[in-house]
């Protein structure tokens, strides 16, 4: 199996601010943006998405592209930051990003769901593309989560840029 890993483009209004499962509005450099990241990735077999709207804005341009149906799954969402969501890194209290850090799988201190949470949906979700290539358009914490299943010595750290794909060509950590 090939999956490719594809983060959404810009969201508008985004730097410094957390936003998992907050929708946020696209970027007027979507357009663009889209094309360009589309660019970067050979044609699959199949396309599946997250259900949030930066997402699945640049899933439907791939299914056209590619003329292939588009599965939505929501196990590819964003980690729900609970009480942080929309809210500027800089204004969260750095004593609950200080938890948060000392213990990145189960903690946590904005009451929504835990890293070790978000690595099981995502389990599930790269399980479920099944064999040949999938194209999978999700978010950096997704991507981060299946780098973290695929033995990445510090996932967590990974820049993803917007629009950028990531590959892997197996998922034999996936398995429990």
């Amino acid at each position: 199996m090939t999956v490719v890993l594809l983060r959404h483009t810009r969201p508008a209004d985004a730097t410094g601010r957390c936003y998992g499962t907050l929708d946020m509005p696209l970027a007027p450099s979507f357009e663009a943006d889209a094309d360009t990241a589309l660019r970067a990735v050979a044609a699959p077999e199949r396309i599946l998405s997250s259900p949030l709207h930066r997402c699945r804005a640049l899933a439907e341009r791939a299914a056209e592209r590619f003329g292939l149906p588009l599965s939505v799954d929501p196990r590819l969402a964003e980690m729900d930051f609970g009480s942080w969501e929309g809210r500027l890194w800089a204004d969260i209290p750095r004593e609950e990003v200080d938890l948060w850090a000392a213990d990145i799988l189960n903690a946590r201190p904005h009451g929504g769901e835990a890293v070790a949470d978000l690595v099981t949906r995502v389990r599930g979700a790269l399980r479920a593309c099944g064999h040949g290539r999938a194209l999978v358009v999700t978010h950096a914490g997704v991507i981060r989560a299946a780098a973290y299943l695929a033995g990445e010595a510090d996932p967590w750290s990974l820049r993803i840029p917007y629009g950028t794909p990531w590959r892997w060509t197996t998922f034999a950590q996936v398995e429990p």
